[in-house]
């Protein structure tokens, strides 16, 4: 069975004190055994979305480049599938939240650039993130076949849908969620209730293992609350990371548990693909 690991961890002030605070987690969660290897939202960098500033497109990388063979490399030597979560310049005055998907060989399989894209207040990702345009590719790599979505997208049944449609055993979610100071004392528990809950229904409709790796500590007045988990097939939370600390998050999938599911409860085979065309309008009115 493979091991997927999941590194939650803080932010830093540059991009060279996280790339190597990343390298030596990757290493460490490799010589426990892990095969899959999944960062956090935006592991490079701080959560640089909390305000409107010009000057943070400079943190952003091209992609692929020097960034992705660095990377390429690490997994190549640990012999893992590397999922990592980057800044990405993609042509003047163009960026993405893309995540990059290596193969156990350190091959570039592709990437995923994030769909789904936030405006809230200290989430001000409309200001830097174009939405996605690579569809809903799943990765077939030498541990499993792999569904790579990022945060926001958490909350949309159709994109987990679609992932598992193609294949996919587990679907991956790089996070970085937080409590802000002036809502956590009443919404604070309700608001990771859902995000949780959500995540662990894709899990039971798609009949698939699901995992969010998010960011722990706090950034001027944003409290990423941890909390890292894998859910199974089930929705029932099989390892759950600490709120507060920086942790390695490691769980053993056993993908036969996906077929049996899905052969059990088939509602691929049930569906009524005749009857869901509205589901691509704006509004049903």
């Amino acid at each position: 069975m493979p091991r997927l690991a999941l590194l939650q961890s803080k932010g830093f002030a540059t991009k060279d004190e996280a790339f190597a605070h990343h390298e030596t987690l990757i290493r460490k969660a490799a010589e426990n055994g892990a095969n899959i290897v999944v960062t956090q939202e935006l592991f490079l960098t701080p959560y640089f979305c909390t305000v409107e500033n010009p000057e943070f497109f400079d943190l952003a990388d091209p992609l692929p480049g020097p960034l992705t063979d660095r990377l390429g490399q690490i997994a190549r030597e640990c012999g893992v599938v590397l999922v990592s979560s980057l800044f990405e310049h993609r042509g003047p005055g163009l960026y993405h939240n893309t995540a990059t998907i290596h193969d156990a060989n350190g091959v570039l399989l592709g990437l995923y650039r994030k769909s789904h894209i936030p405006q809230d207040p200290a989430f001000e990702e409309k200001f830097y993130f174009t939405p996605g345009d690579t569809g809903w590719p799943v990765w077939d790599t030498k541990f499993g076949k792999i569904g790579v979505l990022i945060c926001w997208d958490q909350w949309y049944p159709e994109a987990a849908r679609l992932m598992a449609l193609g294949g996919a055993q587990v679907l991956v979610y790089p996070t970085a969620i937080g409590w802000l100071p002036e809502e956590k004392p009443e919404l604070g528990d309700a608001q990771h209730c859902a995000w949780e809950t959500v995540q662990r229904g894709h899990a039971v409709a798609n009949g698939c293992y699901l995992a969010a790796v998010n960011r722990t500590g706090t950034e001027g007045e944003t409290e990423f609350w941890g909390r890292s988990f894998v859910a199974n097939p089930y929705g029932e939370l099989v390892a759950k990371a600490s709120t507060e600390n920086e942790e390695i998050l490691y769980h053993d999938l056993d993908f036969q548990k996906v077929e049996d599911f899905r052969r059990i409860w088939p509602f691929f085979r049930d569906r009524r693909i005749d009857a869901y065309g509205d589901l691509v309008k704006r509004w049903r009115a």
